[in-house]
Formats: structure tokens, C-alpha cells, sequence
């Protein structure tokens, strides 16, 4: 890899939607937090949606002004923790995609709304750490669970101006985080937001797999 000062850019990757296909362990977390609230617990297709954003805004979604959002919390961790974390798949040619842009020099950083323990995790156990110089998500107390704000702690930690690189991700929450850095993002449709919801959201451009991720990125770079 090129030393950093001659790096081409950087890149932030989203994890869940992006890097892995996690639905069978958070939805499953998920579900059983409900079910041991007494609460309804949606059947698979329908919480589909909850992959990507922070799990407190969706926990309130789903439970509504009276609901105990904290315990809910607190049981989804205690499942997903005992090895829901691991019921996930990387996407096709997500590997091969990194090497090729670690390969040109770009410097990779993972991005996530998964809280950074479990993130460490996850990226540990897929084999993905090889290849980020850093792993930046929320604290467990919901600090950084607003990925603006993420967004903006890491450019301040690493100082990268935001006009060389981009935001990597396949939810509303990652392209909208980009633009309100005035960070470029890269909408990917392979994970759980739609085109539609991606284009109106603020995404620069769109990529279909991750084999056509390192063209994508050095047609938006200009590298």
C-alpha cells in the first residue's frame, strides 16, 4: 500500500448491508427481544428494514411512545452477543473488491451503526481486518449512534478532508451522513436499501455488486 500521504483517498465502509449480509442474526435478535417483552415479534420479511439503522430508532419504531427501548436493547444484545453476531455471509466479491482498492492505495476504514464491540467482532471473525487501518462505530451508551456524527469524528481523528474520499453504504443512513459532511457516497444495491430510497437520499452514484465496487470508486475519485 502507498505510504498515506500518497494515498489516493480514503474510503468508509458501511458493515451490515455492505460488507455482510447479517439478516439472520439481527432480525432473529430482534424477534426474541420482542417475544420476551410480551410484544409481537414481525415475521421475517417484515424487519428487513431494521438492518442498517441504529437499533434504538428502530426498537422505537417498533414499540412506540410507551415502549422500553433500553430493555429491548439490552435483551437484543444478550442474544445477538451469544453468537447472533455470527449468523451472517459475506456478499459476493466483497474480498476481492477490498484487495483491489487496498492494492491502489486507497485507505479503508469500516463506518458502522453495529456498536464497535460487536463490530470488532464480526470484522475479526469474517477475516475483513486485514484490510482496514480502522474500525470506527457507536460507543454501547449511544454515543456515535448518529452516523453524522461518526462520520465527522472520524475525519477529525484521521484529518482526511472530506473532498477525498467517500462513504460507502446501502442505507439512507449512510448517504445522507455522507452529504451532511460534505462527503461523496456510493450507494451499494446489493444490501438492504432500495435504488429509490439511495437516490433521494443523497447518493452520488450507485454500484450493483461488489465487483464493479474499485472501478465505481476511482470513476467518483477521479484516481
Amino acid at each position: 500500500m502507498a505510504p498515506a500521504d500518497l494515498s489516493p483517498g480514503f474510503l468508509f465502509f458501511d458493515l451490515d448491508g455492505t460488507l455482510v449480509d447479517p439478516a439472520p442474526g439481527i432480525i432473529g435478535s430482534v424477534q426474541e427481544a420482542l417475544t420476551a417483552l410480551g410484544q409481537p415479534a414481525p415475521p421475517h420479511q417484515d424487519l428487513l428494514w431494521v438492518i442498517g439503522p441504529p437499533l434504538r430508532a428502530s426498537f422505537a419504531k417498533l414499540l412506540g411512545e410507551e415502549g422500553d427501548v433500553e430493555r429491548a436493547v439490552a435483551l437484543y444484545r444478550a442474544t445477538y452477543s451469544e453468537g447472533g453476531l455470527f449468523r451472517a455471509e459475506p456478499y459476493e466479491g466483497i474480498f476481492e473488491a477490498l484487495t483491489a482498492l487496498k492494492g491502489n492505495g486507497y485507505r479503508l476504514f469500516v463506518c458502522t451503526s453495529k456498536p464497535l464491540p460487536f463490530a470488532r467482532r464480526v470484522i475479526a471473525h469474517f477475516g475483513f481486518m486485514e484490510y482496514f487501518e480502522e474500525i470506527y462505530g457507536p460507543d454501547l451508551d449511544g454515543r456515535f449512534d448518529d452516523k453524522g456524527d461518526l462520520i465527522a469524528h472520524i475525519l477529525h481523528s484521521q484529518n482526511l478532508p472530506a473532498e477525498e474520499g467517500c462513504m460507502i453504504g446501502d442505507r439512507a443512513n449512510d448517504t445522507l451522513a455522507a452529504r451532511r459532511n460534505a462527503l461523496r457516497s456510493i450507494g451499494v444495491t446489493w444490501g438492504y436499501g432500495s435504488h429509490r430510497e439511495l437516490r433521494e437520499n443523497g447518493a452520488t452514484i450507485l454500484c450493483e455488486t461488489a465487483h464493479q465496487l474499485p472501478d465505481k470508486v476511482r470513476s467518483l475519485l477521479g484516481n
